[in-house]
């Protein structure tokens, strides 16, 4: 389950009332379903998570299906209280497995305009980093890692915060678009 924002807009780096030190922490697991039933408020935002799914599926339709995405940006805050305004975009890295018998090499001309942020924000409203899973650990791979959580953790004016996990999973992302369909958007009177 995705926490509530905390009483600035964020959402907390820790559960509220778990240990410092305890498991049930930011990046938090979510689902697709659970982010459109969290964060799925307003016109704008669900705007964004069709982008999103639709990202989601360009992936898939590479056969790009082993991994997960971390999900951040003012689209996990509260930006509508915080700001007078929507988001704009969702913020990923998607952390995956190169389909059997592919090299980076060998996909990269098929995957970069997924990774090329103008556009990615263009066509799906996300800004969409990559992090190949299973190569050999090295000293950069460590260093993007680390940067991701640091900068993902604080907002620019050096609040702590969570994000999001979230599973690549074509079948998921199927009732999860069958929800977004579904969802008809009706301002609160």
């Amino acid at each position: 389950m995705i926490p509530a924002w905390n009483l600035v807009g964020l959402l907390p780096p820790i559960r509220p009332g778990e240990e410092g030190h305890g498991s049930d922490r930011s990046p938090y697991a979510a689902t697709m379903l659970d982010v459109i039933g969290r964060f799925g408020t307003n016109e704008d935002r669900l705007a964004i998570l069709a982008g999103l799914l639709n990202y989601r599926q360009n992936l898939y339709d590479l056969d790009v299906i082993e991994g997960f995405q971390w999900l951040d940006g003012s689209f996990t805050e509260d930006v509508e209280s915080l700001m007078g305004r929507s988001p704009n975009d969702i913020d990923v890295v998607t952390f995956f497995k190169l389909p059997a018998g592919q090299t980076q090499e060998s996909m990269w001309p098929q995957l970069h305009h997924l990774f090329d942020i103008e556009h990615t924000k263009q066509a799906f409203r996300v800004d969409g980093y990559p992090m190949i899973l299973a190569e050999a650990l090295e000293d950069r791979h460590v260093h993007e890692i680390a940067y991701w959580y640091s900068m993902w953790g604080h907002t620019r004016d050096r609040n702590w915060k969570g994000f999001l996990r979230v599973d690549l999973d074509p079948g998921a992302d199927l009732n999860a678009r069958n929800l977004l369909e579904a969802v008809q958007f009706v301002e609160p009177e």
